[in-house]
């Protein structure tokens, strides 16, 4: 790379203000340090987007190295899972006085596996289980009311009115 002294740049200084002049100067100094400035703005961004791609194909790597770990450890599972029901059907072969009239392959094909179920639970019995003392301290509404029944309910009762 060029070597740019205190020397070197005082020279060229010198000769840029016989060249070009003392009035036209400063304004070509301004527009030299923009250029050198865009130029640095570039380099930096070809730099990161070098460095992001690089980024990318390790990314790309590590994925295929992962997903390849995870096809040989579905296929060791779905090895050990065959021989565990041809074990498992052998050992209950006798137990319940008939012979397996189906193959592993079989039952493999067709293991459906259970479907979550939510527990059915009743919120009124949970309503219900809370004593009404303890409803009554805490403000909970019991019955339901419409807005205007409730307005009415807690409106002050003015005295001239006939109770």
């Amino acid at each position: 790379m060029i070597d740019l002294g205190i020397s070197k740049l005082a020279l060229i200084g010198a000769v840029a203000l016989i060249v070009i002049g003392p009035e036209k100067l400063p304004r070509v100094a301004r527009t030299v340090g923009a250029l050198l400035g865009k130029a640095q703005r570039y380099v930096a961004d070809v730099k990161s987007e070098v460095s992001r791609s690089m980024e990318l194909e390790e990314l790309k790597k590590m994925k295929d190295s992962v997903t390849s770990a995870a096809r040989d450890v579905e296929q060791s599972v779905q090895s050990g899972a065959s021989d565990f029901e041809k074990s498992w059907s052998d050992a209950t072969a006798g137990l319940d006085g008939s012979s397996s009239s189906y193959s592993s392959s079989d039952t493999l094909g067709s293991f459906d596996p259970p479907v979550y179920k939510h527990p059915k639970k009743n919120w009124r019995l949970k309503q219900k289980a809370m004593p009404q003392w303890y409803k009554a301290r805490t403000g909970v509404r019991t019955r339901t009311q419409s807005g205007a029944a409730r307005v009415a309910r807690f409106r002050p009762r003015s005295s001239s009115a006939p109770r």
